[in-house]
């Protein structure tokens, strides 16, 4: 159940119920979410390559695949994929689109309860998912799946400073307006200030893994204001305000972008892959 944090929201899942209460809004509407998420930089399924073992004939689990925006170019480079998704909705996506592939198997069920097959994978790979799994299993659990040296790779997104800055500016007061928990004054990142020490720190916590390498892209994708509030609504921050609210905050940010920036932004995604590999 990937998802792409938000700057103008705090992301955080303080509480299990919290977690799983906002992580089920993906699957309300997978075909859009699959037609207006925007997938990863050809050069990070080169470096699942290098540093993670995804290679033709590998053995491969992935965990959340959604509609399977990291999975059909995996398959397309001949790994051997088992892809776990608890959404029913985004599976059936994903299941279409990975007809043409005898050797990707998708599977409707949350990873915490799935039983994991006897033989052991090359690669376990969460692709802007790894934070929607519970905490206290998701690395232990992620090694019981994997072959000794076998490798976690974990992608996390994210919304940097940079594309159309006065924006992301001015989109704050939309924001501030129709969403009392959104923090005033609240500004993307830049790239250089997000850190990855968390992730690492957690997979080195499990005593199950080797250092954590983290290879790092930036990219700009621009948008019209159609497409733009497409991708606003497979927000689970967005989708979980009521709906007076939501219908407010898209139509006031439809307003900024028609009137301010004609009718098209820019908006920056920081892409960052970390792998470990198992002792």
């Amino acid at each position: 159940m990937p998802d792409i944090s938000m700057p103008s929201r705090r992301d955080d899942h303080p509480e299990a119920s919290r977690r799983e209460r906002l992580g089920r809004t993906f699957d309300e509407d997978a075909e859009l979410y699959d037609r207006a998420r925007p997938g990863y930089p050809p050069r990070l399924y080169d470096d699942l390559a290098e540093l993670a073992g995804a290679r033709p004939g590998s053995r491969v689990l992935e965990v959340g695949c959604g509609t399977g925006q990291a999975t059909v170019p995996l398959a397309d480079r001949g790994c051997r994929i088992t892809a776990v998704e608890a959404g029913p909705h985004m599976a059936a996506v994903a299941r279409r689109k990975l007809a043409d592939f005898p050797a990707v198997e998708v599977v409707t069920a949350a990873f915490e309860d799935w039983p994991l097959p006897a033989e052991p994978f090359d690669t376990v790979l969460a692709a802007t998912a790894f934070h929607w799994i519970d905490p206290a299993v998701r690395a232990s659990k992620a090694a019981d799946a994997l072959r000794p040296g076998g490798a976690l790779a974990v992608v996390r997104t994210q919304h940097v400073r940079g594309g159309t800055e006065e924006f992301f500016i001015e989109v704050q007061r939309c924001y501030e307006r129709f969403d009392p928990e959104t923090p005033p004054g609240l500004r993307p990142p830049a790239a250089d200030d997000v850190s990855n020490a968390d992730h690492a720190e957690e997979v080195a916590r499990s005593g199950r893994f080797g250092p954590t390498v983290f290879r790092r892209y930036e990219r700009d994708l621009t948008y019209t204001t159609p497409e733009y509030l497409d991708l606003l609504r497979t927000y689970s921050g967005h989708r979980a305000l009521p709906e007076a609210a939501r219908r407010g905050l898209l139509a006031a940010i439809a307003d900024l972008i028609d009137g301010r920036h004609d009718g098209r932004v820019t908006r920056r995604y920081l892409i960052e892959l970390g792998v470990s590999h198992r002792r």
